[in-house]
């Protein structure tokens, strides 16, 4: 009977490789007689004690080689198809990543079920940008022999930092001269990171420092809290989700990439399978990185056009528009640019290299030379406004080429307009405001009494309460715990929240009315909105139809019409935060992502409900208050269909997929044609394309033709009659909240640390 060798660990039984005694007994019997009958001597009888001689010991030695050498040789064929079935279930996985949000116009959409969950990294102030701006990281080299020294300096990073160190040194002098183009191709094979310049790209290489994890060793546990992303280099790690085995990743792979957006736990567990030599970069690196060449680009683009004489009396803030639109050409040496005699309506700005003017002579192809035209310089200025035939030809005359920063005049009429007059049309309400303040002045937090649960927060819960002998009235009042406040460091966001809730006064955004705090908690005292959570409603409906839709998103239009004009970025649009008041009006609510921006500046941190966010948020280019039309682009489809256009399994296939663009959806049928061209104006890639953020300002949504007809004097004055009126039977009925179990944690501890002060 033949027992065959088996390797448990590839689950294979190589029948060829296997050696039965039988075949031992035979292929001695055969050796030993040949042996013996080559040196003269009987061959041995059956039964007789086996002689191995020299000659069978070194085929013996020469089979087993042989075996060897096969074993090697399928072992190495077994790898081979582990690649291709890795290689397979990457592209498998980039396919489903879009297959399945590409919704078919014969398919049921299901509505959301769960609460959308709002998330942020730790907020950034202006000079805390302009600090990391200047910032720099050590990087280190790529096709260095001695590890050592890499380490220490990473070492000494992280002993400033107050960061981890790599688990240990990988060994000196191994040469690693492909590190740099795997490490790059591997960013450029994530669907996330290809999406980045390929300026920050290399910086991100260059900062990128080594880490060696020996087989068996967690890199990644789930649930932990993560800030580092990791390239692999050698070897291999498996991936698991709640102890179940999900794939095996090989080298030139980016994992854990959702670490470097904002401060998040870790959504699987991944452990070296055998000993891995890694490349790895913090978040903060990552961040500065994106920060740093954001704010250089945009600063160098905004010089150049102060040079201009017909950009030079421009506000900043035009400036700064029209320096995200511009667009980068690279030509080669010898390239026409322009071509004398051709129409053209696009302006050029020479940001690399230099180029040649030449006027073609009457009667021959001669062309006569006029000047040399150097960076910082521009041509084609008249294009812009209007007189659209070359004068003269432009060619590139540089051996490395030209790089040209393009602008077309559509483009630049979109953005040009006075702006000044859409931000003062709302007029200052502060005697409104001064009446509310004087009137809640004397009331106390001992004299709230708390009926009932609204609704639960990430800091706290939101309470029904009634004011000590007032039954004629109620209010939501919102805790907050402190010292959660200050583990996920969102007291600057929580501070900006009750300053522009407290000064706010519009009809469409819940009043803010006093402020309490004590040991434990923040309180904020609003008006309660008893017509519900939209969001309620539309999971029990599972979509609205075009009317209903219409008059819910002109409210939001009309807050964030009032929030821009002064400059504030809402950031956290979703259904859950839009409460309908009794009469069936939308008011919005939550303003812990609201920030009062400077005039014609961005801001940096990464917040907002990941379905909603827009992709210069994502990618961390700095976003202002076009991001919010992005988002009412989102809203608009969630409420006609009942789902976000955009939706994964996890946050980061979400991001992966907005990375995609909104043309990568399919819109259902039950979306009418007009419905479909704002959303795709509103969901534009390019910030400053956004229908909303051009000329016209947000009176370019309010004219779009989905919105022919709708009664917008009748929205302001509260006398056009909403879709959905709410029964609401008296002060004190929550019946259209769901039910909210009690705080089963108990009483947070104190925080004396005085960041509240100002509350």
């Amino acid at each position: 009977m033949k027992h065959c060798c088996q390797q448990p660990s590839m689950r294979v039984c190589f029948e060829t490789l296997c050696f039965s005694s039988q075949r031992l007994a035979e292929d001695e019997e055969v050796t030993t007689t040949t042996a013996a009958s080559s040196n003269g001597a009987p061959p041995r009888l059956s039964g007789e004690p086996v002689v191995v001689m020299a000659g069978s010991l070194t085929e013996l030695q020469a089979l087993l080689q042989s075996k060897e050498s096969r074993i090697r040789d399928l072992e190495a064929q077994l790898r081979q198809r582990d690649n291709e079935i890795l290689e397979l279930r990457s592209h498998l996985d980039k396919f489903q990543s879009v297959f399945p949000y590409h919704i078919k116009n014969n398919t049921q959409l299901r509505p959301r079920k769960k609460r959308a969950q709002g998330i942020s990294a730790e907020p950034q102030s202006h000079s805390t940008i302009q600090e990391l701006s200047e910032q720099s990281f050590p990087t280190f080299d790529k096709n260095d022999r001695d590890w050592r020294a890499t380490l220490l300096l990473r070492l000494s990073c992280l002993v400033i930092r107050g960061g981890h160190a790599p688990c240990r040194p990988r060994d000196p002098g191994l040469p690693l001269p492909a590190s740099r183009e795997l490490i790059k191709g591997a960013i450029l094979d994530n669907d996330f990171m290809k999406n980045l310049e390929m300026t920050q790209i290399r910086e991100i290489v260059d900062c990128m420092y080594p880490v060696e994890y020996a087989a068996g060793s967690l890199i990644i546990k789930e649930g932990d809290v993560g800030s580092i992303v990791y390239v692999m280099e050698e070897g291999r790690v498996e991936v698991s989700r709640e102890n179940k085995y999900l794939s095996t990743l090989a080298p030139g792979k980016v994992f854990g990439e959702l670490a470097i957006l904002y401060n998040c736990k870790r959504t699987a567990t991944i452990k070296a399978a055998t000993h891995c030599k890694l490349w790895a970069i913090e978040r903060q690196c990552f961040q500065t990185i994106m920060m740093r060449t954001g704010l250089i680009r945009q600063a160098e683009y905004t010089d150049f056009l102060k040079s201009v004489p017909i950009f030079k009396n421009l506000p900043e803030e035009t400036l700064t528009k029209i320096s995200d639109v511009l667009e980068e050409t690279f030509y080669n040496e010898g390239d026409y640019i322009i071509r004398q005699g051709a129409r053209g309506d696009t302006f050029f700005i020479i940001s690399k290299g230099q180029v040649r003017v030449t006027i073609k002579q009457p009667n021959t192809l001669e062309e006569k030379y006029i000047r040399t035209l150097h960076k910082g310089d521009f041509f084609g200025e008249k294009a812009l406004q209007g007189d659209d035939l070359r004068t003269a030809n432009i060619v590139a005359d540089d051996r490395e080429g030209v790089t040209c920063l393009v602008i077309d005049r559509e483009t630049f009429n979109q953005l040009i307009s006075s702006l000044d007059e859409i931000r003062t049309r709302y007029k200052d309400e502060g005697v409104e405001r001064r009446r509310i303040n004087e009137e809640f002045r004397e009331v106390k937090l001992s004299d709230l009494r708390i009926l009932a649960t609204l609704g639960v927060g990430g800091f706290g819960r939101v309470e029904l309460v009634q004011i000590a002998g007032d039954p004629t009235r109620s209010f939501a009042l919102k805790q907050m715990k402190k010292n959660q406040i200050v583990e996920t460091r969102q007291q600057q966001h929580i501070m900006s929240e009750k300053e522009i809730m407290g000064e706010a006064n519009c009809e469409f955004i819940v009043k803010l009315f006093k402020t309490f705090k004590d040991r434990k908690y923040l309180y904020m005292l609003m008006e309660s909105c008893l017509g519900g959570e939209l969001w309620t409603i539309l999971r029990d409906k599972g979509h609205f139809d075009d009317s209903t839709t219409r008059f819910y998103t002109a409210c939001v239009v009309e807050a964030f019409d009032y929030l821009h004009s002064r400059n504030i970025i809402y950031r956290d649009l979703k259904p859950e935060n839009l409460l309908l008041d009794v009469n069936g009006y939308v008011k919005l609510v939550d303003f812990g992502f609201a920030k009062k921006l400077q005039h014609g500046r961005k801001t940096w941190t990464f917040c907002g409900t990941p379905e909603y966010v827009a992709p210069e948020v994502i990618l961390n280019r700095g976003h202002d208050i076009s991001a919010d039309y992005w988002s009412l682009g989102v809203l608009m489809f969630e409420l006609l269909t009942g789902t976000p256009p955009f939706t994964g399994s996890d946050p980061m296939k979400t991001y992966n997929i907005i990375l995609k663009g909104i043309d990568a959806i399919e819109f259902p049928r039950n979306i009418t044609r007009n419905a479909t061209a704002l959303i795709k104006k509103l969901c534009r890639d390019n910030p400053a394309e956004r229908l909303g953020y051009q000329k016209g300002g947000i009176s370019e949504i309010q004219k779009h033709k989905w919105f022919d007809g709708f009664n917008w004097e009748g929205l302001l004055n509260h006398t056009l009659i909403p879709p959905i009126t709410p029964k609401v039977r008296n002060v004190t009925d929550t019946s259209n909240f769901d039910e909210y179990p009690p705080d089963s944690d108990g009483p947070p501890p104190d925080d004396l640390t005085g960041w509240d002060a100002d509350f």
